[in-house]
């Protein structure tokens, strides 16, 4: 039996990576036996994981590798707080890196700035990579301004430099791997997810106290200003000339660092637009089944492919998606594309009144997305996908399931989750600190900087930390 070591955040870790994991775990163990290393000092939430896998602290990963070696190490990186133990075992102790995000830059200026107070490190090393402009974002980093030209430096080289393969989730991440680079093993491989099941909409709306007559427009996840909020309402706002009855629900938690009800409030749309902040599992499947119509726009794109978008879709509704990075691979007919460009609005409004007149191209936009993600992105494909490629890079040979069935069944074991990808946070891990003081200036810069990326506002309590460890060194 082939022995893994799997790196991951996992619940209640603040990041959709735990979900992630939880959810392909038992699949993959079903061809190898698998160690779990996490941050250290965290609990898994999951109790089906300590029942089936070694949990270590990610710290002492070098050193059981060194006294008994693994067949292969896989680290999951991603734009986020929840890496930062795996970043430092990845640099200690190289292995096959899981790319969830191809820029990093947000999570190395948290690493060097906040962590480490390498402040003038973080300036170097922006212009030593991407010269003066590089240099010049760095100084709006550092002073609280987050530009959409952050994107354009992904930082991610140091990552690349020790991996000894990279896995991405599509070919917009592979292809930038591959010119920064050239030569390092890489693959394609699914992202899985469960099948949702197929709620009716009649009784959703009646649950959450919908009308059921209305046209209900809904966006979901963590809402922050990449997310296109503004484009998106003005695109309502000219909706509801010809259909006054359209709402708008924005089911997730807000950054912030960004004031959203002020955009809706600014735009003349506070009875049209419903804000729900968090919501539990239950009722964001119901949310979900309640739409006519899903958002799920997101511009500047860190590389990410997007786990609740695949929800998403095996929920069978018709959603409209932004057309760029991983999004722009879907094919065609699983979801229309919005082009981030001056003609976004219009777009959204296209389309929006097109899937309102036509319920039965709806219905097949809805229907083709679920065919594509039962056909195309199951969790049985994912694990066999990356064992295949572990079979090729380490040299296994060929590689058959050591069990008929995953170690346990998703849909049934999973914790309970909703719209942000961990309800619950810091409050879960083992170690318990005094409070600190208030942070500083710059460390609120650094924390905002890593809220406008996408985190959840349960991140919050992170982000918070690194704060505070910057202010001890300022």
């Amino acid at each position: 039996m082939k022995r893994l070591a799997y790196a991951s955040p996992v619940n209640p870790a603040p990041s959709g990576i735990s979900d992630y994991s939880e959810e392909l775990l038992p699949y993959l163990g079903m061809y190898a036996d698998i160690t779990l290393y996490v941050e250290d000092g965290l609990r898994p939430a999951n109790p089906r994981l300590a029942q089936h896998f070694e949990i270590r602290p990610v710290s002492r990963l070098e050193r059981d590798h060194r006294r008994r070696p693994f067949d292969a190490i896989i680290y999951h990186m991603g734009n986020s707080p929840a890496h930062l133990g795996i970043w430092r075992a990845l640099q200690r102790t190289p292995g096959v890196v899981a790319l969830h995000d191809f820029v990093l830059h947000h999570f190395m200026l948290q690493e060097m700035v906040a962590v480490r107070g390498q402040i003038d490190l973080y300036r170097a090393e922006m212009r030593r990579r991407y010269g003066d402009e590089g240099a010049h974002v760095a100084e709006l980093m550092l002073r609280g301004r987050f530009p959409e030209a952050a994107f354009d430096f992904p930082f991610c080289e140091d990552v690349l430099e020790r991996a000894t393969g990279v896995l991405a989730h599509s070919r917009y991440v592979l292809d930038r791997v591959t010119a920064l680079k050239p030569g390092l093993a890489t693959a394609l491989v699914p992202m899985g997810v469960p099948l949702p099941p197929l709620i009716p909409r009649h009784a959703a709306r009646e649950r959450l106290g919908l009308p059921q007559d209305a046209l209900i427009l809904a966006s979901f996840g963590h809402i922050n200003p990449y997310k296109r909020l503004e484009p998106a309402l003005r695109a309502l706002r000219d909706l509801r000339s010809t259909r006054p009855d359209a709402h708008y629900l924005l089911v997730g938690s807000i950054s912030p660092n960004y004031d959203a009800q002020s955009v809706v409030e600014r735009l003349g749309l506070t009875e049209a637009v419903t804000i729900t902040g968090y919501v539990p599992r239950a009722a964001f499947e119901d949310y979900v089944a309640a739409a006519d119509i899903c958002l799920n726009l997101r511009h500047p794109t860190a590389g990410e492919t997007s786990a609740s978008l695949l929800r998403l879709l095996g929920a069978g509704r018709p959603t409209l998606v932004t057309a760029t990075g991983a999004f722009a691979e879907l094919p065609p007919g699983v979801a229309a594309q919005v082009d981030p460009d001056g003609s976004e609005s219009d777009l959204i409004l296209a389309y929006c009144r097109l899937l309102a007149d036509r319920p039965d191209v709806a219905a097949a936009m809805g229907a083709a997305a679920r065919e594509y993600v039962a056909r195309c992105h199951t969790l049985e494909g994912a694990a066999r996908a990356y064992v295949e490629f572990l079979a090729r890079h380490c040299g296994w040979g060929d590689v058959r399931p050591l069990r008929e069935t995953p170690l346990w069944d998703v849909a049934a074991g999973q914790t309970a989750r909703a719209s942000s990808p961990a309800a619950s946070s810091a409050q879960h891990r083992v170690e318990q600190r005094a409070p600190a003081p208030p942070p500083s200036p710059l460390g609120r810069t650094v924390a905002g900087a890593l809220v406008e990326l996408g985190m959840t506002g349960d991140d919050r309590s992170v982000l918070e930390a690194a704060a505070r460890a910057l202010a001890e060194i300022s």
